[in-house]
């Protein structure tokens, strides 16, 4: 993703971007579930998407549905799109909770038009209709995420990009500046350059293991530190969401593609043993492994700097937050769009350094904080893990949200951070988080014109849904090609 972007922007400018690696050595190859912004990075370097859904094996996303999270038997969704429509001056979820006060709410899943089309295996592009409320949504990915890697490898290819494999063995740095100035591969190579992005994972090969940058351990906020993930075949209908279950231990996962659904289960190894993590998400998937299941270990947090001296790490090797929210990939593409909008002259300047790191430090607590959430917005009892997390310290950005929720029904936007304020009404009113009062300006609404808005909005959402082609068709549409028992 780093080499297409760059090499997209600078095509032409004479800069010379070179990238190593090794065949030899594995990648995680699990992230499969993107978010919305990943259209945007694609149109920005104008990929076609059909194409690239044709080369990744791609599904339609339109949101994560969490079962168990708030109470076993409890299930919600996290829509890209938002609740309901402007009915009067306060927002559509104040409404809500009024008719919620009431004891006569639908819920609040019914008012989100991608929520009950993905409920029912549906999908249509948006229309260019800024007037409907319909269109008021967005939608994501599902891929193969190492058939994206390939796709973006030759499409920065041919913009440019010299790609080198080979592994590095030792790297060389000015004794002045402590910049690096180059590295050596096992073939006796060097290679010279000015500014070097640190994509080798955990390993973090120049930022870590060079210059010893530090890491911030956030295991305290999210324990899971280990996952199993293996494929299998295809028994049901391919759906356009992505589903995570809360379990003993953590929480398993499951997203389909064209070929195969992935599957994985992500765990605190104090919570669960290694052989009961794995077995519990083999006896749960729901058609035959396609292989072996693959263990990972992983530490939660993130690098002291993202961007130091003449280092930028982007993904892996900057950090890393559970995947409960597809952010992985998003998290790579945020630290690709602030080094574009910063980047350096040949010194890199220790402004531009520290504003990086000051925009991605913010980026990640946010994350943080959202993933937090789902965890101790929990009424479970009934395993250590959540009792705990239900009673653990929370940071005071998390805190504050919750409280402005909980007693008025505000939810503080911020001015940057990747998720807005449906997102974090999804998971608060999803998890059982009810606002104890609403903005008063509802109030100006009779209760029996306030019933007959919400039934409107209700029906028009449910009546739209019904038109709406099949997700599966969709797909097929753009040239899929399904393969598995049951796929229609």
């Amino acid at each position: 993703m780093t080499a297409a972007a760059l090499a997209h922007r600078f095509g032409g400018t004479g800069a010379s971007i070179t990238l190593i690696e090794s065949a030899e050595i594995g990648i995680v190859g699990v992230g499969e579930a993107t978010l919305p912004q990943i259209r945007y990075f694609n149109q920005s370097l104008g990929i076609d998407e059909r194409e690239m859904m044709a080369r990744t094996s791609a599904t339609i996303k339109l949101g994560i549905e969490f079962c168990d999270w708030g109470k076993i038997g409890d299930r919600y969704t996290h829509p890209f799109g938002a609740y309901g429509e402007t009915i009067g001056p306060a927002d559509f979820h104040h409404y809500w909770a009024r008719q919620h006060a009431l004891g006569d709410a639908h819920a609040f899943g019914d008012y989100c038009y991608p929520i009950v089309a993905a409920q029912n295996d549906r999908f249509a592009l948006p229309e260019d209709d800024p007037l409907s409320s319909l269109n008021a949504f967005s939608y994501a990915f599902q891929f193969d995420a190492s058939l994206y890697g390939v796709f973006l490898a030759d499409f920065a290819k041919k913009k440019g990009v010299q790609r080198i494999e080979g592994k590095v063995v030792s790297v060389q740095t000015d004794g002045e500046t402590g910049f690096v100035s180059g590295v050596t591969l096992e073939s006796g190579q060097e290679i010279a350059g000015e500014l070097f992005i640190d994509c080798s994972g955990f390993r973090g090969l120049l930022i870590e293991q060079e210059l010893e940058t530090g890491y911030e351990d956030w295991s305290e906020y999210l324990p899971c530190n280990r996952a199993y993930a293996v494929p299998c075949t295809i028994t049901d209908t391919v759906g356009p969401y992505t589903r995570a279950t809360a379990r003993k231990g953590g929480w398993q996962w499951r997203i389909p593609l064209q070929h195969r659904i992935g599957n994985g289960h992500v765990y605190c190894d104090r919570y669960i043993s290694d052989q009961e993590a794995v077995d519990q998400l083999m006896t749960t998937l729901e058609g035959e492994p396609l292989a072996d299941p693959k263990q990972l270990f992983f530490k939660t947090g993130k690098r002291r700097k993202l961007w130091n001296r003449n280092v930028v790490a982007i993904g892996l090797s900057g950090g890393f937050l559970e995947p409960l929210e597809s952010t992985s990939i998003d998290l790579i593409q945020s630290g690709i769009t602030n080094l574009l909008a910063l980047f350096p002259e040949r010194r890199c300047a220790a402004a531009d350094r520290d504003e990086y790191n000051r925009l991605m430090d913010l980026e990640f607590e946010r994350v943080r904080d959202f993933l937090m959430l789902h965890y101790v917005a929990t009424q479970r009892d009934d395993a250590a893990l959540w009792r705990d997390m239900r009673a653990m310290e929370w940071p005071d950005s998390l805190r504050y949200k919750i409280d402005a929720f909980r007693r008025r029904g505000i939810v503080p936007e911020y001015t940057h951070g990747l998720f807005l304020p449906p997102s974090w009404l999804s998971v608060f009113i999803g998890q059982n988080i009810v606002p104890g009062a609403y903005d008063p300006r509802v109030d100006l609404m009779s209760e029996e014109e306030l019933t007959a808005n919400l039934e409107r909005i209700r029906f028009s959402i449910a009546e739209a849904v019904a038109q709406t082609s099949q997700h599966n068709d969709f797909i097929k549409n753009s040239g899929a090609s399904f393969r598995g028992t049951g796929a229609s």
